[in-house]
């Protein structure tokens, strides 16, 4: 038997269109919001058994992964988030690169020799790879109308994708999955009306964050709040890329309201200096992430101050 099991923003989601558009097999499918991470724990294969992992940490799926492969499990890894201590097994392969200019779907786009390029491409502009996916649309010969259509296709998937639960988004992960693959290439799914409530939704949560500005504020980082809302807890990341591309030598934490009073965090490295965010966020419980960015699931209310402490340590005080 087949698992698919991937992370449900946009690089997850175009990785594993990319295989299964080139190698189609019929799977079990495991996903979620972005920040559940922790997937491998919902698989239950067996000695026999394929499970294909894309872009979550293997650091935070090791004691599953552990439990799959003493099982006979066979495992392809495919990631771009701090891994750890990979294990060393014969059912394992792993191709996993930490490079702050690369994501998921850029390594599956080698591995297929670009086979599907456009959707790495659009994976790549969700993930906030601006460069690397212009990059490769001048590769491809892509018209600056095609470029500028894949990367608001990317951002509205990934935007999809957050949220502390699965009420919060437009669409279930696996649902757009299946819309997009359906669609079989971005051209498709542009004229789609899933796309237009994608588009719409996202424009109306982006107009709500315009007029924010930071609760605390420094020469190297700043930090913003954002309210106990569904729109707001949507937007977060999108949120956070938008920050890091107006204020390029800055860090930037956004922390979203939950409604236990806790905040959902997402954490961006400058821009001009893509490194330190997983440092930052991995000092909290349920923080994690890679270099450029990261995150932190639940930060309670009264470790607001360290994290301010974590990323004035990282990225600098006012002077």
């Amino acid at each position: 038997m087949q698992f698919d099991v991937y992370n449900g923003d946009a690089d997850g989601i175009c990785s594993l269109l990319q295989l299964r558009l080139e190698n189609p097999l019929m799977a079990e499918r495991v996903t979620g919001v972005k920040r559940d991470i922790s997937l491998l724990e919902r698989v239950q294969a067996n000695a026999g058994d394929h499970v294909t992992v894309l872009d979550i940490s293997m650091a935070k799926n090791r004691e599953a992964l552990n439990r799959l492969l003493q099982r006979g499990v066979k495992i392809d890894y495919v990631d771009h988030h701090a891994f750890g201590d990979m294990p060393v097994h014969k059912n394992l392969n792993a191709t996993i690169s930490e490079a702050p200019e690369v994501c998921t779907a850029l390594i599956v786009n080698g591995r297929l020799r670009g086979a599907r390029v456009e959707w790495a491409i659009t994976g790549a502009f969700g993930d906030n790879l601006d460069e690397p996916a212009r990059q490769m649309a001048a590769k491809a010969n892509l018209s600056a109308p095609e470029i500028k259509q894949l990367r608001e296709l990317g951002i509205c998937i990934n935007y999809n994708g957050y949220g502390p639960s699965l009420e919060d988004l437009h669409f279930h992960p696996d649902s757009l999955y299946s819309a997009l693959y359906e669609a079989g290439n971005p051209a498709a799914f542009l004229h789609s009306e899933a796309f237009r409530q994608l588009q719409v939704g996202y424009q109306e949560d982006v107009a709500a964050f315009q007029a924010l500005a930071p609760s605390h504020e420094e020469p190297g980082f700043a930090t913003y709040q954002l309210p106990n809302a569904a729109w707001a807890r949507r937007v977060s990341g999108v949120f956070s890329n938008e920050l890091v591309r107006a204020y390029p030598s800055r860090a930037h934490a956004v922390l979203t309201e939950l409604e236990d009073g806790a905040f959902l965090v997402s954490v961006r490295a400058p821009f001009e200096r893509r490194t330190g965010a997983e440092a930052v966020c991995s000092q909290f419980a349920t923080g994690g992430g890679r270099e450029a960015a990261a995150g932190i699931n639940r930060l309670p209310k009264t470790e607001i101050e360290r994290l301010i402490e974590a990323l004035a340590a990282q990225y600098g005080r006012q002077r």
